[in-house]
């Protein structure tokens, strides 16, 4: 039986359609019975189905940060121009995930390992069947979402014809791994998780407290705390404003991640941990970046922890024919919630220009 989530609900994470794609098989060997994807769109495609974007999900989130923070009529997103089509990566919790599914073949701990590339295949397949869609005029997506926009490029470089990979890897480093086991341990050290089969996600409350706390280690900046940016933030509508920093920890990111579900944090974790364009190509790297043809504006955060400029830079380099356009946050890889209106002008410009420039 499928556990209720208020989280994971249109009342809290907008509108969005489920659209099914069959059985999926996934490149670790494992199946997804009926694979139900979450999509929600804005505009309207045009007649030649020359104006797509796909954004696929990051980390956690959902469709919502999208609609609420980087799309809007002037933006560069502008869903008066373009088709955006925005898709919730498998197991976060609207999508097929552990804990929102019937099949008892994959419920809960059962819940088959899912790769990136999975990810890559269902939205290709989806946008085919469902949309009539074939080549897009960009894909673009922050931390797990640039992941995916890297492999976009890898595997279908005659569908893509831009790409912007916000505050993410094409390969996922040792140090990224690591930080993301300690994640994990987090909430599995929980004796409520129970092996993945919890009754409900507030049985793992302490682990996905230990959770949130190791994300505001790293995922804000020192800088973040140390200037008491976090003053900014507004509070819940209703609340009163953070007391201290630790005040803003605890009903903020811990509030926050405490109202998630374990598995399905735990299932974009192992996908992310081993995010890796080079299994296209056997293990080589820049042979991988070597195929991509689209126009590319590589786009690290500059105070990022997870996904630093130099490692971004590094892989910009393989690129053919990109460029790297560094953003710039005092959040960190936290920026991409738009804290900073000036973060949110970069960015608008950077996807302006990359949608301005001729496809080849």
């Amino acid at each position: 039986m499928p556990l209720d989530n208020a989280f994971y609900t249109p009342d809290v994470q907008g509108d969005y359609e489920l659209h099914g794609i069959g059985r999926f098989e996934l490149e670790e060997g494992g199946i997804i019975p009926d694979l139900q994807l979450a999509v929600a769109t804005y505009g309207t495609l045009n007649e030649d189905s020359s104006n797509a974007i796909l954004i696929p999900t990051w980390f956690s989130g959902t469709h919502a940060t999208w609609e609420q923070v980087y799309i809007g009529p002037g933006r560069a997103l502008d869903p008066e121009q373009y088709f955006i089509v925005v898709v919730n990566q498998i197991g976060n919790g609207l999508s097929t995930s552990a804990h929102n599914t019937t099949d008892s073949p994959i419920t809960m701990s059962k819940f088959p390992k899912v790769r990136i590339g999975d990810d890559v295949r269902a939205q290709e397949q989806l946008l085919r069947e469902v949309f009539g869609i074939t080549r897009l005029a960009l894909v673009v997506g922050g931390s797990m979402g640039a992941q995916q926009a890297w492999e976009w490029a890898v595997r279908f470089p005659e569908k893509v014809l831009r790409a912007a990979p916000i505050a993410g890897t094409a390969q996922n480093t040792p140090h990224d791994f690591l930080f993301t086991t300690t994640l994990v341990e987090a909430i599995t050290s929980d004796p409520g998780f129970a092996g993945g089969e919890y009754s409900s996600h507030a049985d793992v409350s302490a682990g996905l407290g230990r959770h949130a706390d190791i994300w505001a280690v790293l995922g804000l900046s020192t800088d973040f705390w140390k200037t008491e940016f976090w003053r900014g933030v507004p509070a819940p509508e209703g609340e009163e404003p953070w007391a201290d920093f630790e005040d803003f920890q605890s009903r903020f990111i811990r509030a926050l991640f405490q109202l998630m579900d374990p598995n399905a944090l735990l299932t974009m974790a192992w996908k992310w941990q081993r995010g890796d364009v080079a299994r296209n190509t056997g293990g080589d790297l820049a042979k991988a970046l070597g195929r991509i043809t689209a126009k590319m504006f590589v786009m690290p955060i500059d105070h990022d922890m997870f996904f630093p400029t130099a490692d971004c830079a590094a892989e910009q380099a393989l690129t053919p024919g990109s460029e790297l356009r560094e953003l710039h946050s005092i959040a960190g890889h936290f920026g991409l919630f738009g804290f900073q209106s000036s973060y949110l002008e970069e960015v608008d410009a950077h996807l302006g220009e990359l949608l301005a420039t001729p496809s080849s």
